[in-house]
């Protein structure tokens, strides 16, 4: 299995400290419309593997694994669509994107999930439309502002999904290091994006769903089991490795400078390469931030959700983008297989030596 940021700070050369669990429980502070759908319970981990016989929609077991190539791949989820919903109207209007009922639904979330587990891909995908469109979720998110606040969530993206999406049908603010936050409703079975239009209906900015989605990002876990390492070249992390679709998204809670700054500085770092990784990094020494760069470039460029490659900074005052070379970082653009080592799965060679 592919080792990530959080599993490799912890491997390579770094000497675990005793878990914490540390409080957080401070808060600071006509196109068609679209459905992005960003996550169902489940399809990462906890799924059985597929039964003997012919799967659910008639086709043997052979035909477990979906096709390797995107425009392929959506087309066959539209196959199976149409199979399970017979009375929608289906249609594939790009490279990732179908047309459902009126609704856009993102198919790129799901080929990344699929692409890390292809022997299962067709099990995966059934499990994701049967819960999509059998489940109430999508009933629920037509509900007012009151009733539905509390689920709002943040999440943060990439600016490049609006290569994909309109800008002015998501709702968003303007983030840092070329990322923005936008908001979703945590469903059961489903986290949804909100849209602008839902924003006008409901009566409320861009900045208020911020500031609703910032408090409830506060009390969704306000305890957290963080695991503090530190690595012989005296560096020093913290990983959060809660795995419910927030991880990254933690950068922005309130109290995370208080809970941090005794233990990586007053100033520190944080990697968010994807949406379920956090590490936490003290600002140097400058050998230890390249090392870890290079597993953040690693991250961003294989694992599901992507969000960015650069490092962000933590101050009291809040949260900015940064600089590489501003700490002594050579900038590293995508790295190959080749540059860690001749076993990715095995671990960091490298990194382990240099230690």
């Amino acid at each position: 299995m592919p080792v990530n940021l959080g599993d490799q700070i912890a491997r390579d050369g770094l000497v675990k400290k005793p878990p914490n669990q540390v409080c957080l429980d401070e808060p600071d502070m006509p196109q068609t419309p679209f459905l992005v759908v960003d996550e169902f319970p489940g399809l990462q981990r906890g799924i059985a593997g597929p039964a003997v016989g012919r799967d659910r929609f008639g086709e043997g077991l052979l035909m477990a694994q979906m096709p390797r190539e995107l425009d392929a791949f959506a087309a066959k989820v539209a196959e199976m669509l149409r199979k399970l919903q017979p009375d929608f109207a289906i249609k594939l209007i790009g490279t990732s994107e179908l047309l459902v009922d009126g609704r856009r639904l993102d198919l790129d979330n799901l080929y990344r999930m699929v692409s890390h587990d292809r022997v299962r891909g067709r099990e995966i995908v059934e499990h994701y439309l049967e819960q999509l469109f059998s489940d109430d979720s999508l009933d629920q998110t037509d509900l007012g502002f009151e009733l539905i606040k509390d689920r709002i969530m943040p999440r943060i993206q990439p600016e490049s999904i609006f290569e994909h999406l309109s800008r002015e049908l998501v709702a968003h603010v303007p983030f840092v290091n070329g990322t923005v936050i936008v908001f979703v409703m945590d469903m059961p079975n489903m986290t949804v994006s909100i849209t602008t239009e839902q924003m006008i209906r409901w009566g409320v900015t861009a900045e208020e769903l911020e500031a609703v989605a910032r408090e409830n990002l506060n009390s969704y876990t306000p305890e957290l089991d963080m695991q503090f390492v530190e690595s012989k070249e005296g560096g020093q992390a913290a990983i959060i490795g809660e795995q419910d679709g927030y991880d990254a998204a933690r950068v922005l809670l309130g109290g995370l400078h208080n809970a941090l700054s005794n233990r990586l500085g007053p100033d520190f770092l944080v990697a968010i390469p994807a949406r379920d990784m956090f590490v936490a990094l003290s600002a140097g020494p400058t050998p230890f931030l390249q090392r870890l760069h290079r597993r953040v470039v690693q991250d961003y460029t294989r694992l599901p959700y992507p969000i960015t490659d650069e490092f962000f900074l933590v101050t009291r005052d809040g949260v900015a983008g940064t600089v590489l070379e501003d700490f002594g970082v050579e900038r590293l653009s995508e790295i190959g297989p080749e540059a860690f080592g001749k076993d990715l799965d095995g671990g960091f060679d490298e990194g382990r030596e240099a230690a």
